[in-house]
């Protein structure tokens, strides 16, 4: 499996303090069957974002994991101005691989009015957005549509695997299961910061997935669309967006454009 969302380099954010806490967090993956951690510092107002520190992080820590893990680096990338500046100058900085793909994440208290210009500027660049942890945002969970309009304007969504198994209350959970029955969810990560409440493990969610969508699915999820993404390439699954609603038109067949 691959993990495109981690908190696991140490003294960067609100993950791990120690270089010795990050080894473990690396050792419950390798044990989970995780091959590729894509380790994605937040870049808020709460926390420096310095690129040139975050991979002198992931080299140090990728040194003492050998070829047991393979570790590469995106960010939690907050969409405020100062951040919107510096992605147009260079999206590389923040995007996961260096490539196309960036993690995007809003604030639990208000979605401002500019978020759709924002998102289809990225989009317009070449900048292909993933929306993280929508179930866990409160804003979105009461309108879900708003995640599947940004869906059908060309962006991705991204659900916590605890949420998958109820680890962040029943509302995210039945959330996260309702984007995926609608062909919402394009990726399962971790977003892991540490040993006990927020694990680096996947097996359990793969599992739910895959009795809930079967196998094919699960494997999209946690192995093939993740990998798409690190190496910058279009998703090989792209669920068609059902609606569910009672008077729904059958839905139409969803065109995609790849930059």
């Amino acid at each position: 499996m691959v993990d495109i969302h981690c908190h696991i380099l140490p003294g960067l954010d609100d993950g791990p303090d120690t270089i010795e806490t990050s080894l473990q967090m690396a050792e419950t993956a390798i044990f989970d069957g995780i091959t590729h951690v894509v380790a994605t510092p937040h870049a808020n107002d709460s926390f420096r974002f310095d690129p040139v520190v975050i991979q002198q992080r992931r080299d140090e820590l990728q040194e003492r994991l050998g070829e047991s893990l393979t570790l590469l680096t995106g960010c939690d990338f907050h969409l405020s101005y100062e951040n919107l500046q510096a992605v147009q100058q260079d999206s590389s900085r923040f995007t996961i691989n260096q490539k196309t793909y960036l993690l995007v994440e809003f604030a639990d208290f208000a979605i401002p009015p500019t978020l759709d210009t924002a998102l289809k500027e990225l989009l317009m660049r070449g900048v292909r957005p993933i929306i993280t942890h929508p179930e866990r945002n409160p804003i979105l969970i009461g309108n879900r549509a708003r995640v599947t309009g940004w869906v059908q304007e060309g962006c991705y969504a991204q659900v916590t695997a605890g949420s998958l198994l109820g680890r962040f209350g029943k509302r995210a959970q039945d959330a996260a299961e309702a984007w995926l029955d609608e062909g919402a969810v394009h990726f399962v990560a971790s977003d892991a910061h540490n040993l006990t409440s927020r694990p680096l493990q996947l097996r359990p969610a793969y599992d739910k997935v895959a009795a809930r969508k079967g196998e094919p699915v699960a494997r999209a999820l946690f192995r093939e669309n993740p990998m798409a993404a690190v190496e910058g390439s279009p998703l090989p699954y792209v669920p068609e967006l059902e609606d569910r609603r009672a008077d729904a038109q059958p839905p139409r067949r969803k065109r995609f454009l790849f930059f």
